[in-house]
């Protein structure tokens, strides 16, 4: 077993206190760096860099980011969700790492979308709905796997789908 235990932080954001949702990362007591490639060919990041080693992915509707000494989960609803996905997370790596001689490992990266093809989706009104201040942000946010048509309230169902097929590309929920 390469992951055994951590130590959790929990952050609520500081400079959107209406903000409901918090952020988790785990300070890992071993380092993990070596399973990152096996991780990324496994779960299919969509950013992994050699040096740092470090892999981020879309898993659970969640971003995940995975560094030789920290796990970093974005968006959860509270604490409780964080525990479940690192958990999950544990468990994922811990299984990569014992299957790594059967796996390929790989630093590359997945495809990215693209933000203006994103931006092009979207209604463009800035309305602030999404709880994002314009839609440049919220396509950047998209780009990055933090968000989908889901997100939009005044998508139409026609173009949330556009939004979802396009984004489905790239591997993302």
């Amino acid at each position: 077993m390469l992951l055994k235990s951590w130590r959790k932080e929990v952050i609520h954001p500081v400079c959107r206190p209406e903000a409901e949702s918090v952020q988790c990362i785990a300070h890992l007591d071993q380092d993990i760096e070596e399973v990152i490639p096996y991780l990324n060919a496994v779960l299919g990041g969509f950013r992994c860099t050699r040096e740092p080693p470090s892999v981020s992915f879309r898993a659970q509707g969640k971003l995940i980011a995975v560094h030789g000494r920290k796990l970093c989960v974005n968006a959860l609803r509270d604490e409780a969700e964080g525990d479940k996905i690192l958990e999950w997370l544990k468990q994922e790596i811990n299984d990569a790492w014992e299957r790594r001689a059967a796996i390929r490992p790989s630093f590359e990266s997945a495809p990215q979308p693209k933000m203006l093809d994103i931006l092009r989706l979207l209604p463009r009104t800035n309305c602030g709905q999404c709880g994002q201040p314009t839609c440049m942000v919220f396509s950047a946010l998209a780009a990055e796997g933090g968000k989908g048509a889901v997100d939009c309230p005044p998508l139409t169902p026609e173009a949330g789908a556009k939004l979802d097929a396009y984004l489905a590309r790239f591997h993302f929920e």
